[in-house]
């Protein structure tokens, strides 16, 4: 196959792509600044410490995240064939995503803008 040519590129791309077990969860409605705060307690931890601090911590963001964790875990057990207790979080991270915009109205007919937030938040995990 000559250089350049697409089925060549899409192998070279292949060759490059990341394997380690994710789990991505998009328009989740909850501010990036809420999920990170949820976040960066969990990261570096071990999946057994992560999963004990998203399930006791009391902020909504992280009832989505232990959602997730447990999602990312099913993945590497199911595709990878790696075993839980060497699992721990290598990467987490939240992206802004689409603004709903709402109007609540006020006296002498203003009308205030409300910003329902929402993000696309990913957890990556790798062994030890």
């Amino acid at each position: 196959m000559a250089k350049g040519h697409r089925s060549h590129d899409k192998r070279l791309r292949n060759e490059n792509k990341d394997t380690r077990p994710s789990a991505k969860v998009s328009y989740a409605r909850v501010s990036v600044t809420k999920a990170c705060f949820v976040l960066d307690a969990i990261r570096g931890k071990d999946v057994q410490t992560a999963l004990a601090i998203v399930e006791y911590n009391p902020r909504y963001g992280s009832s989505v995240i232990e959602k997730l964790l447990k999602s990312a875990i099913a993945n590497a057990e199911n595709n990878n064939g790696m075993k839980k207790e060497d699992l721990y979080v290598a990467e987490c991270y939240a992206n802004k995503g689409p603004t709903m915009k709402r109007v609540h109205p006020r006296a002498q007919g203003r009308a205030y803008r409300i910003e329902k937030r929402t993000s696309h938040i990913t957890i990556v995990l790798d062994e030890k």
